[in-house]
């Protein structure tokens, strides 16, 4: 019994053997190809369990997933011979596996290096178009489609689909930035003293507007101001020329008083006059009439 069992036990696990090695397994995110004698024999393999003949085929999964391709920067020259730095990603995906084999050997290190050499050169070809500002400032998703759309026909050849190219930093060299930025601030000084002129400018023909409209203002203030005083004085003077054509007498007598009080209003008032003076007529006469006696030197 025992030396049956020993003889079933290695049948046993030759067969086991030989099942495990005819069965595999493709993941979800894969795709593979079985090769017989190194010739390809079935391709594109969905996710799930296959099977194979040992020792006669052979399996290779691929990747279909998202794909990176990250190169290091690159130099190129612009429309006017300025050197600028490039860093750009490509997004790329397996979709013919059989085609993708046959052109890299399934190798994607050599499905990248054949990516960026085309890249490379669809870059070179639209930067050599376009001048330095519109490299730096202008459109680059325009740019990048149309570097996408030349390497299309490549990627169909390398059994690939491009997903998508895109530039995450345009720079300048070193040497080519500082020059950039000293036009780039000249050019900024400049246009900040011509905005300053214009400014100057205007505000001095606003001072010279409102100092003219401010003399004509006040020379008509000055203008109406005298016109009502020259009214009211002669209004005045009527007044005056009637209440005195009214009592002569009493307007004489006012106004002497009037002059008496604004004669002697402050303290040590000297008037030199002489005696027989007409401003002291109300002194000996209140009535007025009498005429002061003169007096002998």
């Amino acid at each position: 019994m025992n030396t049956l069992i020993q003889r079933l036990i290695v049948p046993l696990v030759v067969v086991l053997v030989l099942g495990y090695m005819s069965m595999f397994k493709v993941e979800q995110w894969e795709r593979a190809i079985v090769f017989q004698f190194r010739e390809v024999h079935r391709t594109d393999l969905q996710p799930g369990l296959h099977f194979m003949i040992p020792f006669m085929n052979t399996v290779q999964k691929f990747d279909t997933r998202l794909l990176n391709m990250n190169e290091e920067p690159q130099r190129f020259l612009t429309g006017e011979k300025k050197d600028v730095i490039v860093d750009y990603f490509v997004k790329w995906r397996i979709r013919n596996l059989e085609r993708f084999y046959t052109a890299t050997r399934g190798d994607l290190a050599q499905a990248n290096q054949v990516l960026a050499r085309n890249i490379n050169s669809a870059l070179r070809d639209e930067f050599s178009e376009r001048p330095l500002q519109e490299v730096v400032a202008g459109d680059r998703g325009m740019v990048m489609d149309l570097v996408e759309n030349k390497v299309t026909k490549i990627a169909e050849q390398l059994g690939i689909v491009i997903e998508d190219v895109r530039t995450m930093k345009i720079d300048l060299p070193e040497n080519v930035s500082v020059s950039v930025y000293q036009r780039m601030r000249a050019e900024r000084e400049r246009v900040a003293r011509d905005f300053r002129a214009r400014g100057n400018e205007a505000a001095e023909r606003i001072r010279a507007n409102a100092d003219r409209e401010r003399e004509v203002i006040v020379a008509n203030a000055f203008r109406k101001a005298e016109t009502i005083r020259g009214e009211g004085d002669a209004e005045a003077t009527g007044i005056y020329a009637e209440a005195y054509n009214k009592d002569r007498e009493f307007y004489d007598f006012y106004r002497s008083t009037t002059a008496y009080l604004n004669g002697f209003n402050a303290e040590n008032s000297i008037l030199l006059l002489r005696p027989d003076s007409e401003f002291f007529k109300y002194f000996s006469d209140p009535s007025g009439i009498k005429p002061v006696p003169r007096y002998e030197r």
